[in-house]
């Protein structure tokens, strides 16, 4: 018990999503229906990246690219517009999770070379909702675009229209808040040459290619599982211990909490009440207690208007940490690193994400004839 105490006390956000758990599973006694909360594919897809990461990281790849970055950028503002960009862009293509898999852990080792940590700390809130904004250009680019484009039979081109407007304001107010970062310069220092092993390159290369595939459903969940973990097993078994297991319970608590949630009828007949006319800001008010994956689930079962559906989990991603799901890996890496300022950075985290819901909202609601 002293154990469980001490991780729960290192990792608050755990801590709260077993409490949340707990509780639901007096409303919502365990039965078989449990078995289909948890979204298993998301599970073994974070998995397999935590340990592709932790290999090219294990090799050196990452320190390269840390001083090349340094090297190109200049300055810390620079830096901050490159690696937002790059969550935003990526994160239509490989989903929010994984671009912050990515790029957060990079961001960190970047910065592991500069003394600025207020810097790092608006850089890795950017990087956040970058990743949550840039994803709701394109179907694939989160779980809720996914789920509400297959559900509803949205064309592809019905989509990006309704997207795109409040794509280019999100980049544009993104773009904007980088220039709170200071322009001062910065170097990447001196650094030992390091030899790359090849072979283990290749083989991480192909681990990510599978993680890709396994993203754009090419390829099996299992397949790729299955891939990632004999490598690990054959080149470095220390990967394995280099998972983020707190990351991973902490999804499974809330899977808990959400299934739970939804099936209590008194929640059930409220927001079939309060729907109509109302699904952009319900959902989006929604995203900010259960998350948007579950609240788009939900909600879709008391309304035909996918398109203000579609709106509100994805402008309700912003918000609170827990509104998308993806924002507690940010957290995750940020709070587990060396002279952490946690209080800071949820600071900043919601004065950045509240201030970006309400405008993004107002948008939508200010120019209703974009979003028909």
């Amino acid at each position: 018990m002293n154990k469980i105490s001490a991780v729960l006390k290192k990792q608050p956000v755990l801590a709260v999503s077993f409490a949340a758990a707990f509780v639901s599973a007096f409303l919502v006694p365990p039965d078989k229906e449990y078995l289909g909360y948890c979204n298993v594919t998301v599970l073994i897809q974070l998995f397999c990246l935590m340990i592709t990461v932790a290999g090219f990281r294990s090799i050196g790849i990452f320190d390269i690219i840390t001083h090349a970055v340094l090297k190109k950028a200049g300055s810390i503002r620079r830096i901050g517009i490159l690696l937002m960009s790059l969550c935003f862009f990526s994160s239509m293509l490989v989903t929010n999770d994984v671009a912050l898999l990515t790029f957060v852990p990079l961001t960190l080792m970047l910065f592991s070379h500069i003394d600025d940590p207020k810097s790092l700390i608006w850089v890795i809130v950017l990087e956040t909702v970058a990743a949550n904004l840039g994803s709701m250009l394109t179907p694939i680019g989160n779980p809720q675009n996914l789920y509400i484009y297959t559900k509803y039979q949205l064309d592809p081109l019905t989509f990006l229209k309704l997207m795109l407007p409040l794509g280019a304001v999100s980049y544009i107010c993104l773009f904007a808040l980088s220039f709170i970062l200071p322009s001062k310069k910065c170097t990447a220092g001196i650094s030992q040459k390091r030899d790359i092993s090849k072979p283990k390159a290749s083989v991480y290369a192909v681990m990510l290619l599978f993680c890709l595939a396994a993203v754009f459903r090419l390829v099996p969940d299992w397949c790729c599982l299955l891939i990632c973990a004999a490598v690990a097993l054959i080149f470095d078994r220390k990967l394995f211990g280099k998972a983020d297991y707190a990351l991973l319970a902490t999804f499974v608590c809330f899977f808990i909490f959400v299934g739970n949630i939804a099936r209590i009828e008194l929640v059930r007949d409220f927001f079939a009440a309060v729907m109509q006319g109302r699904e952009t800001i319900t959902s989006a008010l929604l995203s900010q207690c259960i998350s948007n994956v579950p609240a788009a689930v939900m909600l879709s079962g008391f309304t035909d208007k996918a398109q203000a559906l579609l709106l509100g989990v994805n402008i309700g991603g912003l918000g609170t940490p827990i509104a998308s799901l993806a924002s507690l890996i940010s957290y995750q890496f940020y709070s587990r690193s060396e002279n952490a300022l946690c209080k800071r950075y949820l600071t900043v985290f919601s004065l950045v994400n509240f201030g970006l819901l309400i405008l993004l909202l107002g948008f939508t609601y200010l120019t209703p004839l974009i979003f028909k």
